[in-house]
């Protein structure tokens, strides 16, 4: 543990790190302990059916993506295997039957991974966007790192993290406005998100969280693994620094009740007025369906996406809700 109290990461202070603590410049705090348990206890939560089984069969993807083509597949929550440029990129890999630091207890998934990950292609990149469970899995990234030993770009402090699962492998720490150059054109920037981490009860936002822009031959795409809205602040600025995206993979679900999560994760709502403010032409929604995290029913993040883009006169067919399987050729 570092002089300051913070087991994962010991550096300076800026505008966003007070020596110990991450924090949301401006942003709302994470609700505090009372307020989870007012939540838990409050009985308010729709039920979920035990399987939510995806009518898309589990895929072998193509090795690579070329030219101009950029594919999308579906592996479940906040996982996508990206494929463009020649280049295979996972986000947020999760393969586990738990999203929990237990075997026995916790968010179990209600769906198979989209992909057997003795299929996948050879992966190049994992992009890790925070340390939540349903977002960094050890064992997972362990299997990867020995399967493909794969660059992975991670956030301050993740690092310290993901070595104890996998010692070896090659990291890429970042901070909000740095950027990794992987060559070939591709180029991977750190960007601000409204959110927060923990692993355990005594290291909350010790860890920093971010989103990704990775810059392609093909296109722009940005990528959130999990935000709170903010007033579509970082939406805008993603876009002013980086002008509009081909591709924007957004989450829309886990965010009831609203008290509690407006801080941490964007509803339907959102997510679509953040498509329009960050200039994407096309979305690969994700973060519903899979682990029940939240008080909303399994379906209702699809029916206030439909209602979000119908009121936006946004075309459906341009925000994709996908499910485990489902490949997503993201039209140039």
């Amino acid at each position: 543990m570092s002089k300051g109290g913070n087991r994962y990461y010991n550096g300076p202070v800026s505008d966003h790190f007070d020596g110990v603590r991450f924090f949301n410049p401006g942003g709302m705090a994470p609700r505090g302990l009372a307020h989870l348990l007012r939540w838990q206890f409050g009985g308010k939560r729709v039920r979920w059916p035990g399987r939510y089984d995806s009518p898309f069969l589990e895929v072998r993807p193509e090795l690579s993506v070329d030219g101009d083509r950029l594919r999308v597949t579906m592996v479940g929550h906040a996982t996508l295997l990206i494929q463009v440029a020649g280049i295979n990129i996972l986000t947020d890999p999760v393969w586990s039957h738990r999203a929990s630091p237990f075997a026995f207890a916790g968010p179990q998934r209600r769906n198979a991974p989209g992909i057997h990950m003795d299929d996948l292609p050879p992966i190049d990149v994992v992009l890790v966007t925070h340390n939540h469970y349903d977002h960094l899995d050890l064992d997972t990234l362990s299997t990867l790192n020995a399967e493909h030993a794969p660059h992975v770009v991670t956030p301050l402090g993740n690092d310290t993290i993901i070595r104890r699962a996998a010692a070896n492998a090659e990291i890429s720490v970042v901070d909000w406005g740095d950027r990794i150059e992987l060559g070939d054109g591709i180029v991977i920037h750190a960007e601000p998100c409204h959110h927060w981490s923990a692993r355990g009860t005594r290291d909350r936002r010790m860890a920093l969280w971010a989103a990704f822009v990775i810059e392609t031959p093909a296109g722009r795409i940005y990528h959130i693994g999990d935000t709170g809205f903010h007033g579509g602040i970082n939406y805008r600025a993603a876009r002013d620094k980086h002008g509009p995206f081909r591709l924007a993979n957004l989450p829309f679900g886990c965010y009831e009740p609203r008290w509690f999560m407006e801080s941490q994760h964007q509803n339907p709502e959102e997510a679509v007025m953040g498509m329009i403010a960050c200039g994407a032409d096309h979305v690969a929604g994700h973060h519903w369906g899979t682990f029940r995290l939240t008080d909303e029913g399994i379906e209702e993040p699809l029916r206030a996406l439909e209602a979000a883009l119908d009121e936006a006169g946004i075309e459906r067919k341009r925000f994709r809700p996908l499910r485990p399987g489902e490949v997503f050729d993201v039209p140039s």
